[in-house]
C-alpha cells in the first residue's frame, strides 16, 4: 500500500487506513487503485475475517480530490474508482466503519456498504453532488430511499447540506455516536468481535441480507456512473467547480 492508504492486520481484522491528512483524506485515482487492491486481497485471505475503515488525524474523508479526479475522470469500468466501487459492493465478509470529521461525498456512500458504522459527536456528513451539477454515485440513489425511505434521501441528495451524527443516526445511516475519542477503538472491538465468530455463518448472513440488492446494486452503480460522467462535463458542473476553485457562490440561475 502507498502511504495514503495504510493496511494493518489487527489480529483477523484487517484495518483499512485512509491517510492524506494534508487534503483531509480526499481520494485520488491512486488511491482508489490502491482501495480496489486492498479490499479484493482481504477477501481472497482467508485470515481476514473483517475490514475495519478509519480517516485519520482527526477526519474520515473529504471525498474526491477535485483537481484529480477532473484531471483523471472515471471512464470505464476498468477505471480504478469503478473497480474499488464493484469490489466493496460484492464483500462477503463484514465491514465496520469508523467516522470522524469530515465524511463528504464518497467518504458517506461508501458507508452504506459497510456492514456497522460508528460516528463521533464532531462527525460531519454530506452529499453535494447536485451541489456540484453532478448525481449520486455509489449505488446510493438505490440504497439511501431504501434504508430510510424517500422524504430523507431527497432532503439528503437534493439539499445537499451538511448534517451532523445525530442525524445521520436518526436516518439510520450509522449505528451509534459516540464521543470522538471512543470511535476508533470502539469500532475495533466490534470488528474483532465480528471476526471471531463462526466465519461461514457470518459470511452466509452477510450474503443473505444482501443478497435480494445485490444485482440492482451493481446496475445501479453502472447507471449512475453512465449519468455521472457526462455530467461532469457539462455547464452546470463546469460552474460549480468554477466557483470552487474561485472561492465564489456558483451561480445556476442562466441554466434551464
Amino acid at each position: 500500500m502507498t502511504d495514503s492508504i495504510q493496511t494493518t492486520d489487527k489480529g483477523a481484522v484487517r484495518e483499512i487506513r485512509i491517510h492524506r491528512p494534508e487534503k483531509k483524506n480526499a481520494l485520488n485515482t491512486a488511491m482508489y487503485s490502491q482501495l480496489a487492491d486492498a479490499v479484493a486481497t482481504a477477501a481472497a485471505d482467508d485470515s481476514v475475517r473483517c475490514l475495519l475503515f478509519v480517516g485519520s488525524q482527526g477526519a474520515f474523508s473529504s471525498g474526491n480530490d477535485i483537481q484529480d479526479f477532473l484531471n483523471n475522470p472515471a471512464s470505464g469500468e476498468d477505471h480504478p474508482v469503478a473497480q474499488f466501487m464493484r469490489v466493496m459492493a460484492d464483500f462477503h465478509k463484514p465491514a465496520v466503519a469508523g467516522v470522524l470529521g469530515p465524511a463528504v461525498g464518497i467518504g458517506s456512500t461508501l458507508l452504506l456498504h459497510c456492514d456497522l458504522i460508528y460516528a463521533g459527536t464532531g462527525a460531519r456528513f454530506v452529499l453535494p453532488f447536485v451541489n456540484l451539477g453532478i448525481c449520486p454515485e455509489f449505488a446510493s440513489s438505490l440504497l439511501l430511499p431504501r434504508m430510510m425511505g424517500h422524504p430523507r434521501a431527497a432532503e439528503l441528495t437534493m439539499l445537499a447540506e451538511p448534517f451532523d451524527a445525530a442525524k445521520a443516526y436518526e436516518y439510520g445511516l450509522i449505528n451509534a455516536v459516540l464521543d470522538d475519542g471512543a470511535v476508533e477503538d470502539h469500532a475495533l472491538a466490534i470488528a474483532e468481535k465480528l471476526a471471531a465468530k463462526p466465519p461461514k455463518a457470518m459470511r452466509t448472513t452477510k450474503d443473505l441480507l444482501k443478497r435480494w440488492t445485490r444485482t440492482q446494486v451493481q446496475e445501479a452503480i453502472r447507471e449512475e456512473a453512465a449519468l455521472f460522467m457526462p455530467m461532469l462535463h457539462e455547464p452546470e458542473a463546469r460552474e460549480a467547480f468554477s466557483a470552487f476553485v474561485e472561492k465564489r457562490a456558483p451561480d445556476f440561475s442562466q441554466f434551464t
